[in-house]
């Protein structure tokens, strides 16, 4: 993949636009009492999602929203179902609960979580962006130029598979395959259509699109989990063997699963169009 020049120019309106939300909703959403985040955390995160692309916009000229905005609205669409998936999934793990569910309808609960939700992948995406501008992440290669076959890459599918079915049964023991499983189902798939993938970019020395994604996610993380800590709704963790030295309510090891989560998002993004390319890029 070509390393996207650096621009430099100003600060686009969206950018400062995309700091009051951040900074009205954040206040509201650690001042206020009861119930008060499902309204507040849409508005927080889309300042978020504003924030990044206008910083990418000023540092390269381009930018998520730059490229189309009804495109860039389709990452909202698609980042509902994505996460509702794992969802679905903590049914069977049960890592994470909500504080205050009791207080909304099953139909209230889906539309307000729904809207929520469909903040994680902008947000994603976004900081993958600006953190592609940074020059050792943009530059970022390894040593190695290895290809993966078609059989290595079947094997490696069918072992996400077995990582699924490892939790789903044994979700005690295999809870970490949450964050796992669906990457190596997806990717090698993207890689075996001549898709862009993740293996096989770190296969052939190319880094920067894991690192960034990876990093991307984590940083997300990091204020995800800072501003749920005096939100209400919240989520609170019960994670086995692992509820020693929390950063927030997420223990400290917990972080680790934000990095493969943003090449799952990677993956994702591949299967539904919206990164594009040959499967070396």
């Amino acid at each position: 993949m070509t390393p996207p020049s650096i621009h430099e120019g100003k600060f686009p309106i969206r950018f400062w636009l995309g700091l009051i939300l951040v900074g009205m909703a954040w206040v509201l959403n650690w001042g206020l009492e009861g119930l008060r985040t499902h309204w507040l955390f849409f508005p927080q995160w889309l300042g978020y999602c504003l924030v990044v692309d206008g910083w990418v916009y000023q540092r390269r000229g381009t930018s998520l929203i730059h490229r189309g905005i009804i495109r860039y609205a389709g990452l909202f669409l698609l980042s509902i179902p994505v996460w509702w998936l794992f969802e679905a999934l903590n049914l069977v793990t049960r890592n994470w609960s909500y504080l205050g569910r009791e207080s909304f309808t099953d139909l209230e609960y889906f539309l307000l979580s729904s809207l929520s939700f469909s903040t994680v992948i902008p947000a994603v995406f976004g900081t993958a962006e600006l953190l592609l501008t940074v020059d050792w992440i943009r530059n970022l290669k390894g040593r190695w130029n290895r290809q993966l076959g078609r059989n290595l890459l079947i094997a490696l599918c069918a072992g996400g598979g077995v990582m699924l079915v490892l939790m789903l049964v044994f979700p005690l023991v295999f809870f970490p395959f949450m964050w796992l499983s669906v990457f190596f189902i997806v990717d090698p798939l993207n890689a075996l259509r001549d898709r862009p993938s993740l293996l096989r970019q770190i296969a052939s020395g190319h880094l920067s699109n894991a690192a960034a994604y990876g990093l991307g996610a984590l940083v997300c993380g990091f204020f995800w989990e800072m501003w749920n800590i005096y939100a209400y709704p919240k989520w609170i963790y019960s994670i086995p063997y692992l509820e020693v030295l929390h950063v927030f309510e997420m223990p400290l090891a917990g972080y680790g699963g934000y990095i493969p989560f943003g090449w799952e998002l990677f993956s994702v993004g591949v299967v539904a169009g919206v990164i594009k390319g040959r499967q070396s890029q």
